[in-house]
């Protein structure tokens, strides 16, 4: 499997193993339309091995940790089951995936039959990566590889799936223990207690992220309103960028026709040029468009958008990439749309941000581009809905986002 793809599932019970040349830990996470778990139970790992329909299995000799999801015994109420692995804490605080790749093996977990197996390529400082994720669509169950990796750790999951991680104090160092009991320096995994009070006493929710972060440390995974500077040890990115853009197809299996777009604006928001399905290349090439898909079906981008960041001209300084339900379908009726920002030059992907809590609308501004005073790029991730069905429609309201 290659990142974003995805296949069905032939049989109802698979197990996920992770193997590399060191020890892994391997967790997995239950959660919900969301993206987030119900309680503590939805966190199945080491400690806690058994959850509703999951199981963690440690591994020993040459055997390694997996998790293992029976879909006839997962609640109706999760949607997706995502598999996380991080370098064992006897390798030290800070243990990265450099120097080494791991690789996913999906199984049947009653014959041990191969059905998949994905290694996520190029990693280096990630210290925790989902691998893969087990999901429900239509009835029936598939597995995405994914390959998102975290510069924080444990933290940086918890974080994204609504877990509260407490890192402990490290122990002291000792001979490392191949296949012994977990570290008393693991992680200890607490749930924020629910709020108490009536309504009006509680503290109000938290905004969306906010604040910006840069591309040291590896790949970015924004929320909402979140931007990162496309910058790399301190110096621009001024190569090819690939705007991939992706979704599932409407509940149900129907196809859903959404179509991709970047509106490039002057820098008083002046329209310049849209770059669309029906013109797949603008300014002199420097904006290129990989063509139209008509329902959402297949693995990986659904659509992509390959921007030569050198090549624009001074006179553009700022892209919003939307995305438009051009069959009229509302967004609250597509699944799993993402975008993500890639390296055009090496395949690396750089930022990705998943669009959560859609509405029934027909068009949505994904994520901008804004060139900055000292060349440098940002993005932003913005999720903001309008109804539009086409790109045409999106100009004015994408304008005032920049």
């Amino acid at each position: 499997m290659t990142p974003g793809s995805n296949i069905p599932l032939s049989v109802p019970r698979v197990t996920v193993d992770v193997s590399a040349p060191v020890r892994l830990d391997v967790s997995g996470l239950l959660l919900t339309a969301d993206g987030k778990v119900r309680s503590d139970d939805d966190f199945v790992f080491y400690n806690q091995p058994q959850g509703p329909g999951v199981t963690h299995r440690p591994g020993g000799g040459a055997t390694p940790d997996a998790i293992s999801v029976d879909t006839a015994a997962v609640p109706a109420e999760i949607e997706k089951i995502v598999v996380t692995v991080s370098p064992d804490a006897a390798g030290g605080a800070g243990s990265t995936f450099a120097g080494f790749e791991p690789t996913a093996t999906i199984r049947s977990a009653d014959d041990g039959s191969v059905l998949a197996t994905f290694t996520p390529p190029r990693l280096s400082t990630e210290t925790a990566l989902v691998v893969v994720e087990v999901y429900r669509r239509g009835g029936a169950w598939k597995v995405r590889a994914v390959g998102q990796g975290y510069a924080n750790g444990l933290a940086g999951v918890a974080t994204d799936f609504g877990v509260s991680v407490d890192e402990a104090a490290e122990a002291p160092a000792a001979a490392p223990q191949s296949f012994g009991p977990p570290p008393t320096g693991a992680p200890a995994v607490h749930l924020p207690p629910p709020p108490s009070g009536p309504p009006a006493a509680q503290a109000p929710a938290p905004a969306p992220g906010t604040g910006k972060v840069n591309l040291d440390k590896g790949r970015v995974s924004l929320q909402k309103n979140q931007t990162v500077s496309l910058v790399k040890g301190g110096k621009p990115l001024l190569s090819t960028v690939k705007m991939g853009l992706g979704w599932e197809p409407a509940r149900g299996g129907k196809a859903i026709d959404l179509d991709a777009s970047v509106i490039a604006y002057g820098p008083e928001h002046n329209h310049i040029e849209t770059c669309y399905f029906g013109r797949l290349s603008i300014i002199n090439g420097a904006i290129q468009h990989s063509g139209d898909n008509l329902t959402g079906e297949g693995g990986g981008d659904d659509e992509s958008i390959t921007v030569h960041l050198g090549g624009l001209p001074p006179e553009v300084t700022g892209l919003v990439f939307t995305v438009n339900s051009f069959s009229g379908q509302k967004f609250n009726h597509v699944a799993n749309a993402y975008c993500r920002l890639i390296d055009g030059t090496s395949g690396e992907e750089l930022v990705r941000f998943d669009l959560t809590n859609a509405e029934a609308r027909t068009g949505v501004m994904m994520a901008k581009l804004v060139r900055q005073a000292t060349g440098e790029w940002e993005m932003t991730a913005l999720g903001e809905f309008v109804d539009s069905r086409t790109a045409k429609g999106m100009v004015k309201p994408a304008a005032q986002v920049l």
